[in-house]
């Protein structure tokens, strides 16, 4: 059918656009793709069954029990914990090497809302900061080998009464009286931007810093596979330092605030596959540790594939930051589908791909390749790269941002393609948009401070 109207808009330097009509088969992928799949190996694990039940384990209060069957299958050499039908009241859950924690059919764990049950504290980063604060609900540090496996359900048990309120928000339960993280996190911040060492930032007991849900922490080969988990009181899955990371076939039901799907952060070889999202922050998303602390610490993330997921809400189905001061590279996203809602009044996910930063953060993003998206879904900016995220102050530390690929994209309704904007003293280089089309798009598409822009065979049409 032939459009009713085509817009392309170039401002700013250095950019180079062209147009057409069609849709030709994408290019081999690159090779670096191949070696990054080549090292993705999930953890085979020893077929010895550890039933949580003959640990003590009741539904009210399943925590020791629990522990005594991750002690016991680790000792044994490793294995599968189980988790039976029926919902198991539990608080923080610690996971050892050789151990996978395996949700049977019709099981659900629902965690404690009490903060005390997810202490002492632990280190860990809280918004890509260093910090010792609450322990995530289930977590794991230096281990090898270690999963999250079956068709059970992890609880989160986070609303606008316990956890969510914490934000600050009204929109979130919080009111006048109540306690928020914002004196917290502020704090936190300043001694991110003082260095204050890492021993002397201790939150937890009396402060409002909510835990994530799932964080393997400097932890190698680690798979979290076919559960549902919902309700985070944060970030529901935080993989943070690992290598060797697989998530697949989970859902993540979370529409609290800072409710992120699955963050992998200053992480090496990651595969998140066929999994399914409803969030109301970031499905995806990709961090390397923020501002003076990622700087310092310099632990990029690179090797992150992601393919075959299904994005029903949330902010961006893939984001690179905006907490990525060490750095991102080697990202590669492959059919993705977005569905549409025909009851839905507005935007309910945002981008399909945004590359996030500020003035303050620093750092880069190499290589990034998105390749054959379906969206239905009405969104605001399918592609977005940006330097103005969420303010970012008098500094001039802007990223590198190069070497960012959007290939054979279909999208049904936006507000702009895409939004290509660097800042004057950084400019973005070398992006290509191709083979993709834009249909019922209201408003014009920007490139601004962005040098060697290609946009090939791409039909942008008018609503």
């Amino acid at each position: 059918m032939r459009p009713t109207r085509r817009q392309l808009l170039v401002t700013g330097l250095g950019g180079v656009v062209a147009a057409g009509i069609g849709l030709p088969a994408a290019a081999a992928a690159p090779s670096v793709e191949g070696l990054v799949r080549s090292r993705i190996r999930p953890p085979r694990f020893r077929d010895a069954w550890f039933p949580i039940t003959q640990y003590g384990a009741t539904p009210d209060d399943a925590t020791a029990g629990i522990a005594a069957a991750v002690a016991a299958c680790h000792q044994a050499g490793g294995g599968h914990v189980v988790v039976p039908a029926g919902v198991w009241h539990t608080g923080a859950i610690d996971l050892l090497s050789y151990v996978d924690l395996h949700l049977e059919e019709g099981a659900t764990l629902r965690f404690s809302t009490d903060p005390a049950a997810y202490l002492p504290v632990v280190r860990t980063r809280w918004q890509s900061v260093e910090v010792y604060n609450y322990s995530p609900l289930i977590r794991a540090e230096g281990q090898t080998d270690i999963g999250i496996t079956g068709n059970g359900v992890l609880d989160g048990a986070g609303d606008n009464e316990h956890w969510w309120y914490l934000i600050g928000s009204g929109q979130y339960g919080w009111h006048s009286g109540l306690p928020n993280q914002r004196a917290d996190w502020a704090e936190l911040e300043r001694m991110n931007d003082e260095q204050v060492p890492v021993e002397q930032r201790v939150f937890g007991a009396g402060h409002y810093l909510r835990p994530s849900f799932v964080q393997p922490f400097r932890c190698t080969n680690v798979l979290i596979e076919g559960v549902t988990i919902k309700d985070s009181p944060m970030w529901t899955i935080h993989p943070l330092e690992c290598r060797n990371v697989t998530v697949q076939g989970v859902t993540v039901d979370n529409l609290g605030p800072n409710g992120d799907g699955c963050d992998p952060e200053s992480c090496t070889d990651v595969l998140i596959r066929d999994c399914t999202f409803r969030t109301h922050d970031d499905c995806i998303a990709i961090k390397s540790g923020r501002d003076a602390d990622g700087r310092r610490l310099g632990l990029p993330s690179r090797g992150v594939i992601v393919e075959d997921c299904t994005f029903f809400s949330g902010g961006a189905a893939v984001a690179v930051g905006s907490e990525m001061s060490g750095g991102v590279e080697d990202v590669f996203v492959r059919r993705l589908s977005a569905p549409a809602d025909p009851a839905a009044e507005e935007a309910y996910l945002q981008w399909l791909l945004c590359v996030k930063s500020t003035s303050t953060r620093g750092g880069y993003v190499h290589n990034v390749d998105v390749r054959d998206v379906d969206s239905r879904a009405w969104m605001y900016r399918p592609l977005e790269i940006t330097f103005s995220y969420q303010g970012g102050g008098d500094q001039s530390l802007y990223p590198d941002v190069r070497d960012i690929r959007f290939d054979q994209v279909r999208v049904a309704r936006a507000e702009r393609a895409y939004r290509i904007v660097g800042a004057e003293t950084q400019h973005i280089r070398s992006v290509v948009v191709s083979n993709s089309r834009f249909d019922q798009v209201a408003a014009e598409a920007v490139v601004q401070y962005a040098d060697d822009v290609t946009i090939r065979n791409v039909l942008i049409s008018g609503s």
